[in-house]
């Protein structure tokens, strides 16, 4: 069912949740969960439940089936804010947290806490993905963008298509590769019994990953990696590949630890997350077009990992405060 509504000058200046509630006859937190979930338009866009009415408003509200109301809900939780917006948001995303409902989780995610914080996105991209345009797996930190807008998401969404984001990781890796940096070529696709888990196939998706080593030991290296494209755990399949498997990888990581000197053991067995940071992101304002580049500071846990195993604190490069971005916008 669809109702629709011209706002006339007896009801202008209320507030929406009020007139859809009034409208429809429902409790006002019900109106909320419709206008957050992107049930409500107005004039032809999402809005704030607390959002005033002006004359002449178009109001479109189409009531979620019985199907529909099970889906995202927004939730209260800490987001770290790189950069914000009207067209989009930048943050550093914790280790842990999903970016979406799926299989066995219904809340909790980021997805929740976006649409706590932006209500307004509700409507943008895919169902229960509001705004999401790339991922980072549970256990990787660090740079996402989000898109606010409609617009601003097709503008992403093609820019990560056409490979004109530039991205780049730091990741803790068993043994250390022969060559200071390199190229792998490898392509990727679904493991032939694991369905789960992904694999290096040759008749999978091509993939492309640049690497540079830029600290090592005897036992680990720290490495910076660079996404010519951008495949399902595309990272952790290559490094795995080339013979140095993310430290703390749970799905293809390995347990060389048992190998190391009792001295650093612990401190390598005892990581419970793969050792992978989304530290840089680059790319085109979808609105302006002007070059943005966001840098997610590393995270304590792998700085401690590098220190309790090298005895020294990561390269300098690494430690530096987020690095500004050069643009007008906010």
């Amino acid at each position: 069912m669809q109702h629709s509504w011209t706002i006339s000058a007896e009801v202008s200046g209320g507030r929406l949740d009020r007139f859809i509630a009034d409208q429809c006859e429902v409790a006002r937190n019900q109106a909320q969960r419709w206008i957050t979930g992107g049930y409500v338009l107005v004039n032809g866009r999402p809005a704030k439940s607390s959002a005033s009415l002006a004359l002449g408003d178009f109001i479109l509200c189409r009531p979620p089936t019985k199907d529909q109301q099970g889906r995202l809900e927004p939730e209260p939780g800490p987001l770290d804010i790189l950069f914000e917006d009207r067209d989009l948001a930048v943050i550093n995303k914790p280790a842990g947290l999903a970016m979406h409902p799926g299989a066995g989780r219904s809340k909790g995610t980021l997805a929740n806490r976006l649409l706590q914080h932006s209500p307004e996105i509700a409507g943008v991209g895919g169902p229960g993905r509001p705004g999401i345009v790339h991922r980072l797996d549970l256990g990787t930190t660090g740079v996402l963008a989000i898109a606010k807008t409609e617009a601003a998401y097709q503008n992403l969404s093609r820019a990560f298509a056409e490979r004109s984001v530039e991205k780049t990781y730091i990741g803790v890796v068993f043994g250390c590769p022969k060559n200071s940096s390199g190229r792998i070529e490898a392509s990727i696709g679904r493991h032939p019994h694991r369905r789960q888990q992904m694999a290096v196939r040759p008749d999978g998706r091509q993939a492309s990953t640049s690497f540079e080593v830029l600290d090592q030991t005897d036992s680990i290296a720290v490495l910076s990696f660079r996404l010519d494209t951008g495949r399902t755990h595309q990272i952790r399949v290559h490094s795995k590949w080339i013979g140095h498997p993310l430290i703390g990888d749970p799905t293809y990581g390995e347990a060389r630890w048992k190998a190391l000197p009792k001295t650093i053991a612990r401190h390598v067995a005892e990581f419970s997350r793969p050792a992978l940071h989304a530290w840089q992101l680059s790319f085109r304002h979808p609105s302006r077009g002007d070059y943005l580049s966001f840098e997610a500071p590393i995270p304590e846990d792998i700085r401690d990992l590098w220190r309790a195993v090298a005895l020294r604190p990561l390269p300098e490069p690494l430690l530096g405060p987020t690095r500004p971005f050069d643009s007008s916008a906010s």
